[in-house]
């Protein structure tokens, strides 16, 4: 099997640990005024559950689908609206990805609601998700940026921006389709 079918896969099976409709499994309380995971002042949303298990991950402790605690969507959504000065959220994780439903919701409630560009980070590549379609593709048509591929320890480059290795992509996306416009 080639790696991008196995990704595809793995991001299948780890999406059927999904929390039930209405619920998110994050892996720490909402973040508010960010500046190192996107572009500008920013909220983010910990996410818990991550297949890839990255060797170097920064974020280990996110890798569990049982750990972390399930919250209702609404109290997600309740909670970001009342962050004051934000101009976007970025999921991070764990993998937002086998959360795809949930984020979506999130995504675009902060879109609609708030006016938040949305980012996302994923161990996935931007193709894998193409290629799982679905779910996944429709949370990803939800944003403006996506930082895409896993963490390789052998590529880690501290001067990059928003990324933690060479080999990972920051793709700016057309809301609506994900097509992409630009790839730094």
């Amino acid at each position: 099997m080639d790696w991008d079918a196995h990704a595809v896969q793995l991001m299948q099976e780890a999406a059927k640990k999904q929390p039930p409709r209405g619920m998110i499994r994050l892996s720490g309380p909402l973040e508010h005024d960010n500046i190192v995971n996107g572009d500008g002042l920013r909220a983010v949303v910990w996410t818990q559950g991550c297949p890839n298990h990255c060797r170097g991950c920064q974020n280990p402790e996110t890798w569990d689908f049982e750990n972390g605690f399930v919250v209702e969507i609404d109290e997600v959504k309740k909670r970001l609206s009342e962050f004051p000065g934000q101009n976007g959220l970025t999921f991070c994780g764990g993998e937002p990805f086998v959360q795809p439903r949930a984020c979506k919701e999130i995504a675009d409630y902060v879109r609609e609601e708030l006016g938040w560009n949305v980012w996302s980070f994923s161990g996935f590549t931007y193709e894998q998700i193409e290629k799982a379609g679905g779910e996944f593709m429709e949370f990803l048509k939800s944003l403006d940026a996506l930082i895409d591929g896993r963490f390789i320890l052998k590529e880690r480059d501290l001067g990059l921006k928003y990324r933690g290795s060479r080999n990972q992509r920051l793709l700016y996306l057309e809301h609506g389709t994900a097509k992409i416009k630009s790839i730094e």
